[in-house]
């Protein structure tokens, strides 16, 4: 049984014990639960709300939510994911890439207000775990600051599981591992089936909600850029209960730049470089043409 912490954000930057708890769980789960975020709960339940409203949408207004870069745009149910649909916005960082998305939906002023509101708060919160994160590795702060995780672009992923009675036990996204650096993800209070893999025997375990946190998992980049120290997590999302389901990730993706290397500080004598520099796009659209998604493109990418 996978049993996922939860770290305290408030303590994680300072208590040596919870930046232990911090590093310990992103080196050998590639998850945890944050506590402590500073998400208010009235915002997470106006940002649901807002996008209940825009799956309610007729098919053709949402496929005006076109990809801004590969797999981006609104992705409709298919024959891999039939129960899975899902918008996408990018870049969530910059105020101006979330009014046109916004816009683009002729998203009404409550929810306009509602996705502006939590994609500022949300990039806060994801720049602050990344560079938390960089420290309990041992980061030095100069070396941190040069990775400006402040300017790395975000992407939203807003997800609906259109489950019924009928599709209890079917698959809502097949298993797969996040190509960014890190994902932070507002679950569905009421309905889980996320599912995460267990580090020591490969086997799918639920990670059920914990209402008052956020998920936190690793992804592919983070994998790259810590030269192997961090480990992406395999996830897959199963139908448990026959309502639907949604939930709202936030990508934290690649260098401002596209390329992803280790720093100095991860490479060494005994630890070489265990990857090629790789630039994210080119790196997506690999997952994308090959459909290794669940790790396998990046082994084509070691050194």
């Amino acid at each position: 049984m996978v049993e996922i912490p939860v770290i305290d954000l408030r303590l994680a930057g300072a208590v040596p014990e919870e930046v232990a708890r911090l590093r310990d769980a992103a080196r050998r789960l590639g998850c945890f639960r944050v506590s402590g975020h500073g998400v208010p709960r009235a915002l997470q339940d106006g940002m649901r709300a807002a996008v209940r409203a825009l799956f309610d949408l007729p098919d053709d207004a949402k496929r005006r939510n076109v990809d801004v870069i590969d797999g981006s745009g609104y992705v409709a149910p298919s024959a891999a994911n039939p129960l899975y649909e899902a918008f996408g916005l990018y870049d969530a960082a910059s105020p101006a890439d979330v009014d046109a998305f916004c816009s683009c939906l002729d998203a009404p002023p409550h929810a306009r207000e509602a996705i502006r509101s939590y994609a500022e708060k949300m990039h806060e919160l994801i720049v602050d775990v990344a560079a938390k994160l960089a420290s309990s590795l041992g980061l030095h702060e100069e070396e941190a600051q040069d990775c400006s995780f402040q300017d790395w672009p975000c992407q939203f992923r807003i997800n609906r599981y259109n489950y019924t009675p009928d599709t209890v036990g079917k698959s809502g996204v097949q298993i797969h591992t996040d190509s960014g650096f890190l994902t932070v993800l507002q679950e569905d209070d009421c309905v889980g089936g996320l599912e995460v893999a267990d580090p020591d025997t490969g086997e799918f375990a639920p990670v059920d909600p914990l209402p008052g946190t956020l998920f936190v998992n690793i992804g592919d980049v983070a994998t790259a850029w810590s030269n192997g120290t961090l480990r992406n997590v395999r996830h897959r999302v199963q139908c448990v209960s026959g309502v639907p389901r949604v939930s709202i990730a936030l990508f934290l993706l690649a260098p401002k730049d596209d390329m992803v290397r280790a720093p100095e500080a991860f490479v060494s004598a005994e630890r070489p470089r265990r990857f090629r520099t790789f630039g994210y796009d080119d790196y997506r659209r690999l997952r994308l043409s090959t459909g290794e998604r669940a790790g396998e493109a990046l082994a084509r990418l070691t050194a």
